[in-house]
């Protein structure tokens, strides 16, 4: 079971951000082989949804208030830890991160960028696909929206 917290930026204590970084790192960067700015300037303005287990940080995203990144709300930088996601933890901390944008941002309306081979577990959270696809950073996306 995970354990979730939602912490803004300031309250991040150094041990989580480090862990936030490192994981982003391991699953973005080194397991999807793919360089790229991960540090983008756009965590200070971000609600982060931290999914622990075991005080092991295992599953992340970060919220955005509508205007900030889309248009919408939005949820990015989804990830679980890969030898977790067996676990469904993904479902967790995007429920999190829906329940989250509901409350703190009293928004129903999210748009995501999603990277486009997890197309079906969007699609069972709710979301539809907009427009056609699109490479970022070197990897084929979609967006998606969920009202």
């Amino acid at each position: 079971m995970l354990e979730i917290h939602t912490k803004t930026f300031q309250e991040l204590t150094t041990t989580e951000l480090y862990q936030v970084l490192q994981l982003r790192s391991e699953v973005f960067v080194v397991e999807q082989n793919c360089v790229y700015q991960d540090i983008d300037g756009k965590d200070d303005k971000a609600l982060h949804i931290l999914g622990f287990k075991n005080e092991k940080l295992v599953a992340y995203t970060r919220i955005f208030k509508p205007g900030f990144y889309f248009d919408e709300a939005s949820i990015g930088r989804v990830l679980v830890k890969e030898n977790e996601r067996k676990h469904q933890y993904g479902y967790d901390i995007m429920k999190a991160s829906m329940d989250a944008v509901k409350h703190v941002y009293k928004e129903t309306t999210i748009k995501i960028s999603a990277q486009t081979y997890l197309n079906t577990f969007y699609t069972n959270l709710g979301f539809k696909k907009v427009g056609e696809g699109y490479l970022e950073d070197g990897i084929p996306h979609i967006v998606m929206i969920k009202n």
